[in-house]
């Protein structure tokens, strides 16, 4: 029996599907090949990453520690604002108050200032989980979180940080993070990043700010009495 047997004369026998593509799945040899196929990281790399890695821990901590010190920094206004967001965005520990800080400051300060303070400290401050995430590629490739938000980040792009940074919530800082370990451009991550932060802290400032207007009069006549 010939190899193109059933087929007219002339006529090519059909080529297998790739493995891994359309055919079946890779086995696990050939995914081991292709895995030792990709270049190895030198020297200068694993410092790198190492550092980077060892920078974000360390000022998590610090900023854990002092905590309370820094939250003084309100009494200076916007750039006091901008500081504050900036450090506490900046620890992957703490959850940043900048919700809390921009409600507040809203009441009693320009809110269109506080949001670009509070949310261009904020976004700034996110870029020590995108170190973290290119560091630490990995480490976080297993996790369940950072493969949900690689798989939305492919087929969504930039929307997917934009829309993460406007709406409260914790992925965000799985999403900076995920940005690193795809090797996504910084000024991309932060052409995305600061418009959200920005919106999201306008819009609390403007809250507290309404709020103040409508219960301020009502406080003080409780107090006139």
């Amino acid at each position: 029996m010939t190899t193109n047997e059933g087929y007219a004369a002339g006529e090519a026998k059909p080529c297998a599907p790739p493995v891994g593509e359309d055919g079946p799945p890779a086995s696990p040899v050939v995914q081991h090949a292709v895995a030792a196929r990709r270049p190895a990281l030198n020297m200068r790399q694993v410092v790198l990453r190492v550092l980077a890695f060892l920078f974000v821990i360390g000022l998590s901590a610090l900023i854990f520690v002092y905590s309370d010190q820094l939250v003084r920094l309100r009494a200076y206004g916007y750039s006091g604002l901008f500081l504050l967001n900036l450090l506490t965005s900046a620890t992957l520990i703490l959850p940043a108050p900048g919700i809390a800080l921009a409600f507040a400051a809203g009441a009693s300060l320009n809110p269109f200032l506080v949001g670009l303070a509070v949310g261009a400290g904020s976004a700034l401050g996110e870029l020590t989980g995108y170190l973290a995430g290119y560091s630490g590629r990995g480490i976080v490739e297993s996790d369940p979180q950072y493969e949900r938000v690689h798989r939305w980040m492919v087929t969504r792009g930039l929307w997917v940080i934009f829309v993460l940074s406007i709406v409260p919530n914790p992925l965000f800082d799985v999403a900076g993070i995920t940005a690193g370990a795809m090797r996504m451009p910084i000024w991309k991550f932060l052409g995305a990043t600061l418009p959200g932060k920005v919106i999201k802290a306008t819009l609390l400032a403007l809250a507290g700010a309404g709020m103040m207007d409508a219960l301020g009069p009502l406080i003080t006549r409780l107090l006139m009495r």
